[in-house]
């Protein structure tokens, strides 16, 4: 039987922290989840997704047109991910169970399965991160080292140049091949699954049915083969290097942390203490950023609290920075994205040669 690593929680620092935050929401008279804003933006961006799909299938336009739309769709899909999906799947999107559901099985729509995305990221990434062999958001082998605790291959020593077709591929690698796997080897990396209910089973596949024929045999049918082929690789490519860059943006940095442990033992840190010292933000004041990426930017307040809906990081933010430094606890922050891109390469080529 698989046996975790362990944490320490409820530290001084810990409690402190969490007394705040609910004295800030106590105060304000705000429910910790979604309001109009998120749910303005939801609209809009699920809106779009479907006005521009019929247009690129239905009313295709002249090639330059089409690639440019197809480019806007999977900036529209990523945008989804971040701000619809990521908040519904952590119960922060609603105060309503039935509306968070609904919000995580977006992710569905768009060709993988919220269930297992669950358990890789709520259950696994957001406790274990940056834990070698058990976050498999570091795991990219044989393509990418990430840590120096990863088998190192001749081919690394060029990873800070060619990730950026590695990190093309992760969306449709995703919804073709790691949701399959981790479906019929009822395991995330080295983590068994949870088993699915009969439920869940016949969402999997009717969702994946659903998708192929939306994104497949509808396209094709109405555009021609290569013309939706090209589309497509366009589109999956864009979402995949989009979803990859942020992601890692926030974990797999010059600054952050990584580490490995064997399963069931006790680390050194304190729950809180491992996830400021392995979670960085970037580019917190840009309303751009804040509006696109549905606060993946303040990762730091993600970690720490999940359960709270991306619209509060900019105001809880300080609240968690005023605590880090009065505990003298590290707080990993990039005011710049491309200073964040510049050290995330700086990562990848000290991971290949050291």
């Amino acid at each position: 039987m698989y046996s975790a690593p362990r944490f320490q929680f409820n530290t001084p620092f810990s409690s402190e922290l969490k007394k705040r935050i609910n004295a800030y929401f106590q105060e304000t008279k705000m429910a910790p989840t979604g309001n109009w804003k998120l749910y303005s933006k939801a609209l809009i961006l699920m809106t779009s997704l479907v006005l521009v799909y019929i247009h690129l299938v239905f009313y295709t336009p002249a090639w330059g047109w089409a690639l440019s739309e197809a480019l806007l769709l999977g900036l529209i899909t990523a945008a989804i991910g971040f701000n619809v999906m990521h908040d519904g799947a952590h119960g922060s999107f609603s105060k309503h169970k039935w509306l968070n559901e609904l919000a995580g099985l977006s992710l569905n729509i768009l060709g993988a399965n919220v269930t297992l995305w669950k358990t890789k990221h709520n259950a696994i990434h957001h406790t274990f991160t940056n834990i070698v062999d058990v976050d498999d958001d570091i795991d990219a082998k044989p393509f990418l080292r990430m840590s120096v605790d990863q088998p190192k291959y001749g081919i690394h020593r060029f990873q800070q140049y060619y990730f950026w077709i590695a990190y093309s591929f992760l969306y449709l690698y995703w919804i073709l091949f790691t949701d399959y796997k981790k479906y019929f080897t009822k395991r995330v990396g080295t983590v068994p699954l949870k088993p699915l209910t009969p439920l869940e089973h016949l969402s999997f596949w009717s969702f994946k049915v659903f998708h192929m024929c939306v994104f497949v045999i509808f396209p094709i049918y109405f555009v021609g083969f290569f013309p939706w082929l090209l589309g497509f690789l366009v589109y999956g490519a864009f979402t995949g290097l989009m979803l990859s860059v942020v992601f890692q943006l926030a974990h797999v940095l010059e600054e952050t942390h990584f580490t490995e442990v064997a399963p069931g033992v006790q680390l050194e840190d304190d729950f809180t203490l491992h996830q400021l010292r392995t979670t960085a933000n970037f580019a917190t004041k840009s309303r751009v950023m804040r509006w696109l990426l549905g606060g993946l930017n303040f990762q730091v307040e993600h970690h720490l609290f999940p359960h709270v809906s991306h619209v509060h990081y900019p105001a809880i933010n300080k609240i968690v920075k005023q605590a880090c430094k009065e505990f003298s606890m590290p707080y990993l922050e990039h005011k710049y994205f491309v200073g964040a891109l510049w050290s995330h390469m700086k990562h990848l080529r000290a991971m290949g040669t050291a």
